[in-house]
């Protein structure tokens, strides 16, 4: 029979020094010992030591340290692409000058040097990039605007709208003037009226192509333009005055009268119509190729072949 002090000594734990590392023989002279021999030892209570967990609860605690292991290792990755992206020199953030409000929704914009050609109802308009300001409405026409281009051609611009129904034409704008070259593919019958599906302008502006259909076909005219000459009209306008000329001019309305509350208008800029400038040069006319159809042959013209 065990005496209560005997089982008492038993369930008292001591604690235990434990080493640091490797393990190490030391020196059999007493001057080669370490004088730190305290910092290579740690105290270890061992009632505080933890069992090992029973499963599945081992398994539940290593898939918890492994889902943290993960997360943290993203954490680390996404912290070390936004020191990254912070490191990097930032694009310079232009605020806007001024607001400018419009009175109705755009159907379209086009921009070109120091200006903005922006399509609506009946007409476009054209607004200067520094000051915001509209400089010139061109508003004759029935039906809106849906598309608008504007190509650079030196100190002049080539603006070609195309309204609702297809009819695309050419405008010369010039300093303070704006000239109306010619309507592409405008005719008198409307159940001939052809629609301008797509155009393009060469750099430069020596060319111009229009893809057109109508009545079931589709066809690409290429046209040159005379630019030199546009320029020589435009500062001459003595030489393209021809008032015994007869042309058919496009149907247009009036301009409508500006009213208060229009964005300021500068009255510089107006539409010439009296000049007649040079017409572009229809160059070639270009149609897709025929399908290729092959019909049957009788029995006898094989044999005869």
């Amino acid at each position: 029979m065990s005496s209560p002090v005997g089982s008492r000594a038993q369930k008292i734990r001591l604690p235990m020094f434990t080493q640091k590392g490797l393990l190490e023989v030391p020196s059999p002279t007493e001057k080669d010992w370490s004088k730190d021999d305290d910092k290579d030892f740690v105290f270890r209570d061992p009632d505080r030591e933890r069992d090992s967990l029973p499963q599945p609860y081992r398994m539940i605690n290593k898939l918890v340290n492994l889902l943290f292991d993960r997360a943290w290792e993203v954490i680390e990755e996404r912290d070390t692409l936004r020191q990254a992206e912070l490191s990097r020199t930032q694009p310079t953030t232009y605020p806007p000058v001024m607001e400018s409000k419009l009175n109705q929704m755009p159907n379209c914009m086009a921009i070109c040097q120091d200006y903005v050609f922006i399509g609506g109802a009946k007409g476009f308009s054209i607004y200067n990039l520094y000051n915001a300001k509209r400089i010139y409405v061109w508003d004759k026409l029935k039906v809106d605007v849906t598309s608008i281009w504007a190509t650079d051609m030196g100190s002049e611009i080539l603006v070609v709208p195309v309204d609702e129904m297809g009819i695309v034409r050419l405008l010369y704008f010039y300093k303070d003037g704006l000239f109306l070259i010619k309507a592409i593919n405008e005719v008198e019958d409307t159940t001939k009226q052809t629609t301008c599906v797509k155009m393009e302008i060469s750099q430069g502006g020596d060319f111009a192509a229009f893809l057109l259909q109508g009545a079931g076909d589709i066809w690409l005219d290429v046209y040159k333009l005379p630019k030199e000459s546009w320029l020589k009209e435009v500062e001459h306008p003595q030489l393209a005055l021809n008032p015994k000329k007869k042309g058919r001019q496009p149907q247009l309305n009036t301009p409508e009268p500006m009213t208060s509350d229009n964005l300021e208008t500068d009255t510089n800029i107006c539409f010439k119509g009296d000049i007649k400038l040079s017409l572009p040069v229809h160059i070639m006319k270009i149609k897709p190729p025929q399908p290729v159809t092959a019909r049957p042959r009788s029995i006898s013209s094989f044999l005869a072949a």
